[in-house]
């Protein structure tokens, strides 16, 4: 039989996905599950970007310009700098989704054997977008007793190799809603700058900033210049995740010059998502308002009942809409596993992220799991009772 590469052999499963077949199982036997596991809002899109796909009108859906349509690279421009944040329109290529725009910033930056750093615990498929680079993925460990606040710079430093080639973050984070503040960025641009590095972040979730905290990009920091690269994506945005458009933005015009070979090698951004995307620049403020305090009142409803229960600890996140929580238990795959194949509380149950699978270190996050409270009010506040009712009589819990 042919074999399989080491590359794709070592890919890892999704830790978001891998129980599916568990919950579909559950739903089979008649539970109502609750998904806590993915980080799929119930927001509704922008009317804008539904009407812009309802009133095409086209006879054919040509390829765009490698680097996206011109007339939505010009809309892009404009939101950033609506956002205080200031480029040309040489200085981004819209990609397919951002997992597009990293494979793209990976690519022109590494070669095979090369190394990033990211804090973890972190967006699991950076695993993946590592190996497919055949990039080495360094993990610097946050710790959940500061809420994954930046690791001391000196764990940085000291990791940095001949083959470091960047510093990757998100901002605010997957899976952690951590919100980086100036102070904490302006180390990382020191880091780098000693280094002569890349700083990558990814800053999907911008709007999704709390508690009168602001968004701070690593655009807007002082002397990093050709040093940043920023992905994006209007996935989370705009309740998009289906339409996987994104976009990759640096100042360097030899970053940008090498990702556009990569964007012609895939030939094309997808059309119609293109005109959806280019439709939700005219989104109103008000929407974004309404779906943060949404998105407040939800944190603050999961947040608060989970700290309620014995054993549980869930720092508060400042931004995205994720939670990390410890729980009382010796392993949260078994138990995340356990809670779709056997409890139920009165039929329903709920699908959790085991947070191993967001470390890149062995045997970390073994108590963990990931939340994304995306669902309503009334489905969080069930949630939690199912969790709570779960770790009483949860046959590994200690």
């Amino acid at each position: 039989m042919p074999k399989i590469s080491n590359k794709g052999l070592s890919m890892p499963e999704s830790p978001i996905r891998k129980l599916v077949p568990f919950a579909e199982d559950a739903k089979k036997a008649g539970k109502n599950v609750y998904h806590l596991n993915i980080g799929q809002p119930d927001i509704k899109t922008p009317d804008q970007a539904i009407e812009a796909v309802k009133n095409i009108d086209l006879s054919i859906l040509e390829y765009s310009h490698s680097a996206g349509f011109e007339s939505y690279r010009i809309g892009l421009v404009e939101y950033y700098s609506k956002a205080g944040i200031e480029i040309n329109l040489a200085d981004l290529i819209v990609t397919t989704g951002g997992s597009e725009a990293i494979l793209f910033a990976l690519n022109t930056i590494t070669d095979p054997g090369d190394e990033i750093i990211i804090p973890e615990p972190f967006y699991a498929n950076y695993n993946g977008f590592g190996i497919s680079a055949g990039v080495e993925v360094v993990p610097v460990m946050s710790s959940i007793e500061n809420g994954f606040a930046l690791p001391p710079i000196e764990d940085f430093e000291k990791l940095i190799t001949p083959k470091t080639k960047a510093i990757m973050i998100c901002n605010p984070g997957n899976p952690t809603g951590y919100l980086y503040s100036k102070k904490e960025l302006q180390k990382l641009r020191d880091l780098v700058l000693k280094h002569d590095i890349y700083l990558i972040a990814d800053e999907v979730y911008r709007e999704f900033a709390y508690d009168n905290l602001e968004h701070y990009s690593i655009l807007n920091l002082d002397g990093l210049g050709d040093n940043a690269i920023i992905i994006d994506s209007v996935s989370k945005r705009y309740s998009m995740c289906g339409a996987r458009i994104g976009c990759v933005i640096s100042r360097n015009k030899n970053f940008m010059a090498t990702a556009l070979k990569y964007a012609q090698a895939r030939l094309s951004p997808p059309t119609l998502a293109q005109i959806a995307s280019e439709a939700a620049l005219e989104t109103v403020p008000e929407y974004f308002e309404d779906v943060k305090a949404e998105y407040l009142e939800r944190r603050n409803t999961l947040v608060n009942g989970l700290n309620s229960i014995d054993g549980v600890r869930c720092p508060s996140p400042k931004g995205a809409f994720y939670a990390i929580a410890s729980l009382p238990i010796d392993n949260a795959d078994k138990f995340s596993q356990w809670l779709l194949s056997d409890f139920d509380l009165n039929g329903e149950t709920v699908m959790l992220a085991p947070a191993q699978g967001f470390y890149a270190t062995p045997n970390s996050g073994m108590n963990q799991v990931r939340l994304a409270y995306v669902l309503n009010n009334e489905s969080l506040i069930k949630s939690v009772e199912i969790i709570r009712a779960a770790l009483k009589v949860y046959p590994g819990k200690i």
